[in-house]
């Protein structure tokens, strides 16, 4: 298994923490080179700063893509290291070329395929140095005590030799980046459709000038240590269009990537290269490892250069295919129309309305944010690569998609997609089902581009699929799930669970994150069952029910902390409820600490507090957690920040947390917490997540915090209310229905819920179901500056949990 903290290990991470054309609309100034978010119109676009979480640890993109789309077509300012896991940072200060492929948000990374890169001059094959010490950045939500041994936040990258450029004029909006490259005075715009990129480059010097195809390029682990890749091909056909391919050892350890580049107006000359060595004068074809190409031109300054690209991961024909298909013509402005409008149609799915312009731009941003994964990964003939490395046919009408980071997304993410993107709902977890079957590893953990990553822990496609089938979606092959995720559930030798079936948790003298895991199989545990009902399979729900109560076996009630465990069943010491593990290594715990563990049980609440001593001493803990210390050991891993006390915004573990008042009667608390969080963890600036932004779920928790709403335990279907922060927003559901969320008396000092009406009759409960917002209707929240401690107090309106109503008496 790789986690994200590995990941950072494998980069030497460990010794950077340790020392070691404007369209019209807004524009917003950004640090160093005038870099600005144009806004669209006066559409709910010209909201979006697509530039939010380039800086600090959010780790996106800011180049132009379409929602879910196979393409993300981007600039790319470093290769290697934990902060470029995005390819982009907005502090590194030069561009190295645009690429066609990037992750948002990731922890871990891979991608950045087909670079290309326009220059006059010489022909440079090598990028140059980036001019920075090889550490991470400074980030605001980041730990004081980390800042020392981060880059400071004036730090100046000075460019090595190599075809990197400096530039300045750095605009973009979704659908569409603009920027100029100083060094070699040339404007850059970048358009997409789903599968192909189109880019313009206006060149400014006279005489010739030349793009340079690096497909040795891409992310890597090591900046000493080449990109892996085998099984690279370049070869030309006709005067212009330039056909390749290549396998990718990374992360995604053997993915397939094929490309077909189109070019509006014939070479003058071209040079192929491996590695760095020019092949024979009239060379068409390459074969390698590390492969380039230079394509000249004359007079290049004389008319905008055009460079179109359609990529697949079935062969040079289904890139050629896509770009045919979807980019017929030379029509840079239409493209990037269509994309705008795209862009513009997704986004008003959500309407709202809020006097404040920041939370406009912050909703927006993440709202887009949302939508850059799961990506597409079919071609326009209905072909993809599996899970198996094999070509397969969907059947007509379907789609195929990649890039499910489902140990963050399943907690926000589909849960926001079930409400306003239900159409593709069906798409996603079939796509899910068919991997399952596909994958010599089983079910879904961390699928990239037709390959299991292994990343994080848990198998929570089986949440995504449950929760799918709670809420009633139709056209999902539920049947065909069943068997292959029983047979993870109770048969394979996976990760610790022979000793979690056997024993009733993992021991932490002989797995790694041992306690994490523990609890992370029992909410599995949990949506299994939902799934075995579903199917009929009525005894082994009963057992997987029973069985997702495993957390009370690394529960300390002496400590009222989960704790690590050993064979012999006795607790391993030294134990700090601060520390990543009981001995020297990152043992006991995923990209958290006891402190953030101990609220990890998402679905038996009535169950859990009863171990701590009851509802009151359970609050007592919850309350112990915001405002305890923020101190972290040294070896904390960058992923833990945008701390209150020890709950860590930054990393998906503490997402649900603040909600968890709700289930002791205290909700007015769930309100405090909650505003709190949406204000001082989210910024509409670079270095505005609190941490990375994780393939949209970061995203996706501010979206349903600022609607009010929250889904603790998403196969329950319910959400639980929070502190909503805008005055209306307007959600667009399956069927042409409309939810319209409305406050009264709302504003920064007022994020107190006096009481509720849906659908014009008064409210009681902290909670509403999926199938009562999904049919549509008016919920309305009165809001005050003093809690109203009634609110959701008595029993019978706390949330249900373990698919039961809240105790009448005090748990």
């Amino acid at each position: 298994m790789v986690t994200r903290r590995r990941f950072l290990q494998g980069m030497g991470a460990l010794t950077a923490l340790g020392g070691a054309g404007t369209l019209p609309g807004f524009a917003m100034s950004r640090l160093g080179a005038g870099r600005s978010s144009m806004g669209a119109g006066e559409g709910v676009s010209r909201f979006v700063d697509v530039f939010v979480g380039t800086g600090g640890h959010g780790h996106t993109f800011p180049g132009a893509a379409l929602p879910y789309g196979m393409v993300q077509l981007s600039p790319d300012t470093n290769d290697a290291g934990w902060d470029a896991c995005s390819g982009y940072h907005q502090r590194d200060g030069s561009i190295m070329g645009f690429s066609h492929t990037h992750l948002s948000g990731t922890g871990a990374s891979d991608m950045l395929d087909v670079l290309v890169m326009p220059a006059q001059g010489p022909v440079l094959l090598q990028p140059g140095e980036r001019g920075l010490p090889d550490k991470n950045y400074q980030s605001h939500f980041d730990e004081a005590a980390f800042a020392s041994t981060r880059l400071p936040p004036d730090a100046v990258g000075q460019p090595g030799h190599g075809y990197r450029s400096r530039y300045d004029g750095e605009q973009a909006q979704p659908g569409y980046y603009r920027v100029h490259l100083t060094d070699h005075d040339i404007l850059a715009e970048l358009t997409a459709t789903l599968r192909a990129g189109l880019h313009r480059y206006t060149f400014h010097g006279e005489g010739d000038g030349h793009l340079l195809v690096d497909l040795a390029h891409g992310f890597h682990d090591d900046a000493k240590v080449p990109a892996k890749v085998s099984d690279a091909t370049l070869a030309l056909i006709g005067d212009d269009l330039l056909v390749g391919s290549r396998r990718v050892h990374q992360w995604a350890n053997g993915r397939h990537v094929y490309f077909a580049m189109k070019l509006s107006r014939p070479i003058a000359r071209a040079a192929l290269y491996s590695d760095d060595t020019a092949l024979p004068t009239g060379s068409r074809e390459a074969h390698g490892k590390h492969l380039k190409a230079a394509l000249h031109f004359s007079d290049v300054a004389r008319e905008p250069l055009l460079v179109k690209v359609g990529i697949s991961a079935v062969d040079i024909d289904g890139a050629r295919r896509n770009l045919e298909s979807e980019v017929p013509g030379w029509d840079f402005e239409g493209v990037q129309q269509q994309a705008a409008d795209t862009w513009e149609r997704e986004l008003s799915r959500i309407r709202i309305d809020s006097p404040s312009e920041p939370v406009k731009r912050t909703f927006y941003s993440a709202l887009y944010h949302t939508m850059l994964a799961p990506t597409l990964f079919s071609d326009v003939d209905g072909r993809y690569r599996g899970m198996d490395l094999r070509v397969h046919t969907l059947p007509k009408g379907q789609h195929n998609y990649s890039t499910y980071s489902l140990w963050d997304t399943y907690r926000t993410l589909h849960p926001l997609l079930t409400l306003f993107q239900s159409e593709r709902v069906p798409d996603l977890v079939n796509g899910l089902v068919r991997m399952t079957a596909e994958s010599p590893d089983g079910p879904p953990v961390w699928p990239l581009q037709g390959v299991e990553t292994g990343t994080m822990i848990g198998y929570h496609s089986i949440v995504v699929i449950a929760e799918a089938h709670a809420k009633g979606f139709t056209g999902i092959d539920y049947a065909k799930a069943w068997p292959l995720f029983r047979k993870r559930a109770m048969d394979d030798d996976y990760r610790g669970l022979p000793d979690y079936r056997k024993l009733g948790y993992i021991p932490a003298d002989k797995e790694w994150e041992s306690v994490s895991k523990t609890l992370e199989y029992s909410y599995d545990d949990w949506a299994m069952a939902h799934l075995a009902e579903a199917v009929g399979a009525h005894d082994d729900a009963k057992h997987l029910r029973e069985r997702s109560r495993n957390y009370r076996n690394v529960f300390d009630k002496k400590l009222t902390f989960v704790r690590p465990r050993g064979s012999d069943g006795k607790w391993l010491q030294p134990f700090d409820p601060r520390a990543m593990g009981h001995g020297a290594k990152w043992r006991d715990f995923t990209e958290s600490n006891a402190w953030e563990a101990t609220f990890l049980n998402q679905h038996d609440l009535y169950g859990y507090m009863p171990l701590f001593g009851g509802e009151q001493a359970f609050e007592r803990k919850l309350d112990e957690l915001f405002e305890t210390s923020s101190a972290l050991p040294g070896d904390a891993p960058p992923d833990i920040a945008g701390m209150v006390g020890q709950y860590a915004h930054g990393n998906e573990p503490s997402h649900h947390v603040a909600y968890l008042y709700a289930y002791t009667g205290a909700h007015h608390k769930t309100q405090a917490r909650v505003r709190m969080l949406l204000e001082k963890m989210y910024r509409p600036e670079p270095d505005g997540l609190a941490g990375n932004e994780d393939c949209g779920q970061t995203s996706a928790w501010y979206v349903m915090g600022a609607l009010g709403l929250y889904p603790v335990d998403p196969v329950s279907t319910n959400y639980v209310f929070g502190s909503p922060l805008l005055d209306q927003a307007e959600v667009m559901l399956a069927g042409d229905k409309k939810l319209v969320v409305r406050t009264q008396g709302n504003g920064p000092d007022k994020p107190y819920i006096q009481s509720v009406r849906f659908n014009g009759k008064p409210w009681t409960k902290s909670w509403v179901s999926h199938a009562e917002l999904a049919a549509g209707g008016t919920l309305e929240f009165e809001m005050g500056a003093t809690p109203n401690l009634k609110f959701g107090a008595a029993p019978a309106d706390r949330p249900p949990s373990f698919g039961q109503a809240a105790p009448a008496g005090k748990v």
